[in-house]
């Protein structure tokens, strides 16, 4: 017998829409790769220990020489032992703020790479359901919880493997330490930890793409709807009015546009000197008969003359023929035969003011 999870799983065979994409991400369910995160703050630690640990170590050595080489000199009365106290704290603040920084800015990098920015309340809201031991029980113990923890413990192998072998041909030099100084011992573990570091950061960011591959899948794959999901959705979109408004909104402001581009091209603007402006195209080597290239009435009847008057095309008053062509003429038409007569004579007479 089928689990009713296991049924409503296979049922969900359609691939996830934009809309429920989005609305998952505004309830802040996306794909994230823990992996990617660590891989990005291997690569702070990186470049703290290789770039940033060397200056700090100075800072460090130019605070404590003094309790190094001429302690019994050091105030101990409570005044002293106060500023000592404060100049310690200050300079210690001074030493780890630069690598605080680094780790805070790759670790916000390491979520808005992934995610972008998302501005989820939902999130924020209590769920007492998660202090029910008894209702969260079953999601301490899941499929996904199982792969995690393999996938974690398949990680630190590989990981603790590479670095064995990495550090293992250093292990002999480490019975000379001793008879080092001690800037030459400082130096060559610095060497060997910005090598343990690169090699790790090489081999997580292998772990993090497969891992964010992985993740990706399994959040679309979550996402998936049933077909009457899909059908749902889609008449949802088609009947809401407000979705319905703003789809022809934009239409019409694009075929608006797209026809104020148009006007230029015209030869000729026929109006009704307030109410109504059709601009015609004529050009008597390429074409038959004139088209229509824009058409308007009120507002946009003005900005045909407008533009008309900016590109010094002619404007011509000829009210009944303007509201014929208006009403049985639509854009990028030609001129229907029974208007050919009174359209010839407006550009007979364009072409004479051409002339002259």
């Amino acid at each position: 017998m089928v689990a009713p999870e296991e049924e409503d799983e296979a049922s969900k065979t359609e691939e996830p829409s934009e809309r429920k994409i989005e609305k998952a991400k505004e309830e802040g369910d996306t794909a994230v790769s823990q992996d990617a995160k660590s891989f990005l703050m291997f690569i702070a630690m990186l470049f703290v220990v290789w770039l940033v640990f060397p200056l700090m170590m100075k800072w460090f050595y130019a605070f404590s020489v003094k309790f190094i080489e001429d302690p019994q000199n050091i105030p101990t009365d409570y005044k002293h032992i106060r500023l000592l106290l404060v100049n310690t704290g200050l300079a210690m603040l001074k030493i780890m703020a630069i690598p605080f920084a680094i780790f805070i800015v790759f670790g916000v990098a390491a979520s808005i790479a992934q995610t972008g920015f998302i501005y989820a309340p939902k999130k924020l809201e209590p769920n007492w359901n998660k202090l029910n031991i008894f209702a969260a029980l079953p999601n301490f113990i899941n499929m996904k919880k199982i792969v995690e923890s393999f996938k974690g413990i398949v990680k630190i192998s590989v990981i603790g493997f590479i670095a064995v072998l990495v550090v293992r041909p250093y292990l002999g030099k480490v019975e000379l330490l001793p008879t080092m100084e001690t800037m030459a011992v400082l130096r060559f573990i610095h060497k060997i930890v910005i090598l343990l570091i690169f090699t790790v950061v090489i081999a997580v960011l292998v772990i993090a793409v497969a891992d964010y591959v992985y993740q990706r899948y399994t959040h679309l794959k979550k996402l998936r709807m049933t077909k009457q999901e899909v059908k749902d959705e889609y008449k949802q979109m088609e009947g809401d009015p407000m979705v319905k408004s703003r789809i022809r909104q934009v239409r019409m402001e694009r075929a608006r546009h797209r026809m104020m581009e148009n006007v230029p091209r015209a030869d000729v603007v026929i109006v009704n000197p307030t109410h109504y402006a059709v601009a015609l195209e004529y050009k008597m080597e390429e074409m038959d008969t004139p088209v229509v290239v824009a058409k308007g009435i009120d507002f946009i009847a003005l900005k045909i003359r407008e533009l008309a008057e900016e590109h010094d095309i002619p404007v011509v008053e000829n009210p009944p023929l303007a509201r014929a062509l208006f009403a049985g003429v639509e854009i990028d038409q030609a001129i229907p035969p029974e208007h050919f007569k009174a359209v010839a004579e407006v550009i007979g007479y364009v072409m004479q003011l051409k002339n002259q």
